[in-house]
């Protein structure tokens, strides 16, 4: 089966056995996590979810991506800023995907 779901407000197809790095989860690693906003299973498309239908991940880690660095920079006045950013993640594999 295949799925569209929606976590992090970002949507992602997936399939049983898909890893797949979303915005970080308030889920300890080892734990399993269930997406309700199930946007589309195999031919049947929501509006906007399909009511019934909810896909099971476990979580197998998190962490933080590469540093990107943020440069500020106005030319004539003396001004630069240096900043870095780290975004979290949680990686989950899709364990199974169900419907009512």
């Amino acid at each position: 089966m295949k799925a569209v779901i929606e976590t992090g407000g970002k949507q992602y197809y997936v399939e049983e056995g898909t890893v797949l790095y979303v915005e970080k989860l308030d889920v300890e690693a080892g734990k399993t996590v269930t997406f309700d906003k199930v946007l589309m299973v195999d031919d049947k498309v929501g509006q906007p979810y399909v009511s019934g239908a909810t896909v099971t991940g476990e979580v197998l880690k998190h962490g933080k991506t590469k540093k990107v660095i943020v440069y500020k920079y106005v030319q004539k006045n003396n001004y630069h800023r240096t900043q870095g950013h780290r975004q979290p993640y949680t990686k989950v594999e899709i364990k199974s995907i169900k419907v009512k």
